[in-house]
């Protein structure tokens, strides 16, 4: 019996590598022999790194970069050497945890340090870049990180902006003469988890400018700023931004990827379980077990669970989701190819009260399941 476990992260509560090891235990429970192969994933956010590197320290580099509000941060990123291939998550360098609650600003945190990661993964000799752009704490469509990189922006006086996403409403040109030569010969790939157009209703100032501090009004001013630098970048460097989906992921840093990079965005957990060969390790499986912090409508557009779901029913094995919060509606995931979802919660839960108890619910409620996985073979063979 062959079972295949592959979670994302419940945030704040457990990693993905730790999610797994204790779905793992509670299929132990009850199938003691089973074969089990436990696969962390990511779809772009944090976690990427370890789940590209396989969770290899030997694979890990260490660089110290400027943090979302200019203060120094040490960032992980992953580097492998066969295939001159930079891991790069951006979280490491610009994510909002990097941002205490009290001083989380969009429009002023920068993706400068995103910037410098890729700087030095050149400096490694990489000639591909993996970039994760879940988790951000910025809205500066990626200006912070072209700066890192050599571009200039300015405003109509010629001075230079150096701010967060609020100084790009003063942005009148973009000069990318000193940017870094060694660029044009490094494919980049990026891996995201949204596919939000850069403004607008839908895009990233309104839809995730709230979750890192924005008011209302701020909200507006970051949009206006977005549609700003959208002009400058069409008028200066040639590329229309406006209805390119996924360009709004992380505050418009997809954006700032295509326009001064040239990168092609992709699904964050296809670009993942493409790179681990996800689909050859479905082949004699039983049971899918994957899981993730909380699975709402969001989740259909390209969070972990429906990704394997979809991988998945191609080859014709069931799929169960665990999750802390089950806030999607059960016919959308069914239709995605999720045989049934659950909550792991064992009655009514604080939030800081579900994310302590995290490791201990999901244990248990994979547990029960297998019980019952165990009642059902049983008496499908008497």
């Amino acid at each position: 019996m062959r079972f295949l476990i592959a979670p994302d992260k419940f945030k704040g509560s457990m990693s993905a590598r730790e999610a797994a090891a204790l779905i793992a235990s509670g299929v132990r429970t009850v199938f003691p022999e089973a074969e089990i192969i436990e696969i962390p994933l990511s779809d772009g956010g944090e976690g990427l790194v370890d789940t590209l590197t396989g969770g290899k320290k030997s694979l890990l580099q260490e660089t110290t970069v400027t943090g979302p509000l200019g203060d120094p941060v040490k960032a992980c990123w992953g580097l492998i050497a066969e295939s001159n291939t930079a891991i790069i998550e951006m979280a490491e360098a610009s994510g909002l945890a990097l941002v205490p609650q009290i001083f989380r600003n969009p429009a002023l945190t920068t993706t400068y340090g995103t910037g410098e990661l890729i700087k030095a993964a050149l400096d490694k000799g990489c000639s591909r870049l993996i970039i994760g752009i879940g988790g951000s704490a910025t809205n500066d469509g990626g200006a912070g990180m072209a700066r890192a990189l050599g571009a200039a922006f300015t405003d109509k006086e010629g001075r230079e902006l150096k701010g967060g996403g609020a100084d790009l409403l003063r942005l009148e040109r973009i000069d990318i003469s000193g940017l870094d030569q060694r660029l044009e010969k490094v494919k980049t790939v990026v891996a995201c988890d949204v596919d939000n157009p850069l403004t607008g209703p839908q895009g990233a100032s309104y839809v995730y400018g709230p979750q890192k501090g924005a008011t209302p009004q701020m909200a507006e001013l970051l949009d206006q700023a977005l549609g700003i630098f959208a002009k400058v970048v069409k008028k200066d460097l040639g590329f229309d931004l406006a209805k390119v989906r996924g360009a709004g992921a992380a505050g418009g840093l997809g954006a700032g990827l295509i326009a001064f990079l040239g990168a092609e965005l992709q699904p964050g957990v296809n670009l993942v379980l493409d790179h681990i060969g996800f689909d050859s390790l479905l082949k004699g499986c039983c049971l899918v077990i994957t899981a993730e912090g909380a699975l709402d409508q969001q989740s259909l557009h390209g969070k972990v669970p429906i990704g394997v779901a979809r991988r998945a029913r191609t080859f014709k094995v069931p799929v169960l989701v665990l999750t802390g919060a089950l806030l999607a509606d059960l016919p959308d995931l069914h239709a995605a190819g999720v045989t049934a979802a659950l909550a792991i919660a064992d009655g009514p839960l604080s939030i800081d009260e579900a994310i302590r108890r995290g490791p201990e619910l999901l244990k248990f409620k994979t547990e029960q399941l297998m019980h019952l996985w165990n009642a059902a073979l049983t008496s499908a063979q008497t």
